[in-house]
This record gives structure tokens, C-alpha cells and sequence, in this order.
């Protein structure tokens, strides 16, 4: 069967799945060109991250209204390479990838991923600022997260607090990779926002067919095959009993990026894998037939009223059968009577 027989019986699967679910209003191209968006709200503020363009600094946007930036404020609050004092020696200064932004205790945290120029040796690591105001005060370095004792490959790395412990969540290999590479979510226990203080936990692994596709539409293809399983988010339900860890599925390179969901009850033992639920379809995928491809990267953050929700994703654009660029979107979600996400489909543009 071609690669774009299969996408397309692929789609349709996926919305038939779907239902014909809607969840929220209006969507919104956030911003036009982009990848990897994260926002929170705090004291009123929404604070706003994406991967830069050039992969080489991490932005801090901040805005009172996060469906749009227009004239949101932004500062570079991490550049290695042009802080002042910082020995970058022994620092991956590239390929800086995914940053997110946390409030933990009394200080402010970036999680972020990087390498040396060669991806095959990506870290997680982690800034640290005391500043109560995220867009004052200094970022440090407090080091790298050391996730495994054989091979720290990690990216994507995201955090939250359930029952008063600290969990990190990020994709990662099971080895080193040789003639195909599969990535994988893990799960491990913080001992402080900047250690890992467990073993880490395999939570899923790219085993549906909606998860392993590698091969673009018009044959372009990676060296060897890559299985994805990235970029986990966690979440809450309404009433907090309930924690789900969305994730981006299938490569990133391709139209056929969909949104995986793993839930858990928030009081069960989250380090054991038994615990978490996957979802056999997508939580949140294509609608070819209003040219929407490959959602993915999800952010789930509040309106300040409380009374909305919004989803962060970014889409991509194709023509002639590839993928010329990312989008990031922003619409509203709904929630059903159990609590649980009802995410619907990727509306088209004012839709």
C-alpha cells in the first residue's frame, strides 16, 4: 500500500474516532511560523514559550491575553553563549529545543533540551530564577537532568506536582539508538526541581499505527526508522482526581502527527506503569478535508475567569503532498460530565 493511501485511510480512521466531537469556539493561528508552544497563567499574566527559530536562546513572552501576542512583552532570558560569567565548557549550546516555564515553590524553572551539534547527544537540563517576576532577575544554570545511568538522551522534558511530589515526564530512547530509533515517555520522580530523585518509568511506547509513521507522503523519509512517542504534557481533570499525560505521536517531520493521551488516577502510585491508561486512538488528529494536518505539541492552559480552556497545538502546512512549515493555533476545549478532556477536532481558521 503507497505512503499516502495509507495516510489517507489513516485520517479517515481517525475522524470517523472521532465522533464529530466539538469543543470550544473560534480557532486562532497564534503565531504563523513556529513549533513547541507552552503558556501558563500566573497573578493574572500569562508567560509564553516556543522553541526559537534558531534553536540557540529561550524567549519569555508575557501578555494579559494569551489568544494573542501582538504586543505581548518578550525577553531572551537564556543565551549561553552571550551570558556574561557562565563557562559554557562543559554546556550543550545548541540545537536548544522545547522550553517550558514552571512556578515551583518560591522560584522559577526552565526545562529545556540541548546538545553539542550532534542531536544524538541531547541532555535535559534546567534554569533556575529566585526573581518573584520571571522577566526579572537572572536565569542560572543548576545543570543537566541525569534521567538513566546507561544514556541520558532525553528531550521534551515537562514537569508537575501531584499530592505534593514533583514528577518529570520527557521522550527518551530505551538504548542507544543503531539501525532504527524508537522513542519512548518516561516518567521519574523529582527529588528537587533540578534532580531526578528515581528510577524512570516507561509509560508508553509508539506501538499503533498512527504512532509509527515515518514516511512522508511524497517518499521523503529518515535514514532508518524513527517511532515517536514526544513532547508529553500532563494535566488535570475538572476536580484534580484525575491526571492525563498527552504526548505527540508519529515523526514530527511528517503531516501524520496525532495526539496520544495516558490517564491515571492523580491518588494511584503514578511511578507505576500500571497505573496509566493509553487511549488506542487519537486524542486529537488530522481533518483532511479542511487541510488540516498532523496536530500535535499540545498546551493546556485556563482562561482567567476560569470559565474556558484553552489548547495550545501547532498544525502543518502541506503542499504538494510535504511539509513546508508549522503553525501554532489556539482554540477552546470542552470538558464531559466524567471530567475528562473532550479536545474535538483542529477547526479551520475562524471556524
Amino acid at each position: 500500500m503507497s505512503t499516502l493511501k495509507t495516510f489517507l485511510l489513516l485520517a479517515v480512521a481517525i475522524l470517523c474516532s472521532c465522533g464529530g466531537r466539538t469543543g470550544g469556539n473560534t480557532c486562532k493561528v497564534l503565531v504563523p511560523s513556529g513549533s513547541y508552544p507552552y503558556a501558563i497563567l500566573h497573578n493574572g499574566a500569562y508567560y509564553y514559550m516556543m522553541q526559537d527559530s534558531a534553536a540557540r536562546r529561550i524567549v519569555l513572552w508575557r501578555t494579559d491575553d494569551i489568544t494573542t501576542l501582538d504586543n505581548a512583552e518578550r525577553k531572551v532570558i537564556w543565551h549561553p553563549e552571550a551570558t556574561a560569567g557562565v563557562d559554557t565548557t562543559n554546556i550543550a549550546t545548541k540545537n536548544i529545543w522545547s522550553p517550558e516555564l514552571h512556578r515551583i515553590g518560591n522560584a522559577w524553572y526552565v526545562y529545556f533540551e540541548a546538545d553539542d551539534g550532534n542531536t544524538d547527544n541531547h541532555q535535559l537540563y534546567v534554569l533556575e530564577n529566585l526573581s518573584d517576576d520571571p522577566m526579572q532577575g537572572q536565569f542560572q544554570l543548576k545543570g543537566v537532568l541525569h534521567t538513566n545511568e546507561e544514556w541520558n538522551w532525553g528531550i521534551h522534558p515537562s514537569t508537575f506536582v501531584c499530592a505534593g511530589k514533583q514528577y518529570i515526564v520527557w521522550s527518551g530512547w530505551q538504548k542507544r539508538r543503531a539501525e532504527e530509533e524508537t522513542q519512548c515517555i518516561y516518567i521519574a520522580a523529582m527529588e528537587n526541581p533540578w534532580t531526578v530523585g528515581s528510577q524512570r518509568v516507561m509509560l508508553s511506547q509508539p506501538d499503533h499505527e498512527w504512532e509509527r509513521q515515518w514516511i512522508n507522503p511524497d517518499g521523503m523519509r529518515s535514514a532508518y526508522p524513527i517511532f515517536v512517542n514526544e513532547n508529553p504534557e500532563a494535566f488535570f481533570s475538572k476536580d484534580s482526581s484525575k491526571v492525563f499525560v498527552c504526548y505527540s505521536a508519529s515523526g514530527c517531520w511528517t503531516p501524520f502527527s496525532a495526539v496520544g493521551m495516558l490517564t491515571a488516577d492523580a491518588s494511584a502510585n503514578l511511578l507505576d506503569s500500571a497505573s496509566w491508561q493509553k487511549s488506542a486512538e487519537p486524542a486529537f488528529a488530522s481533518v483532511p478535508k479542511d487541510s488540516i494536518y498532523g496536530p500535535a505539541d499540545i498546551c493546556v492552559v485556563p482562561s482567567k475567569d476560569g470559565k474556558s480552556t484553552y489548547l495550545l497545538y501547532g498544525t502543518k502546512v502541506v503542499s504538494n503532498r510535504t511539509v513546508t512549515h508549522k503553525d501554532i493555533r489556539i482554540q477552546e476545549i470542552g470538558w464531559d460530565d466524567n471530567g475528562l478532556p473532550v479536545f474535538g477536532q483542529p477547526k479551520p481558521v475562524g471556524n
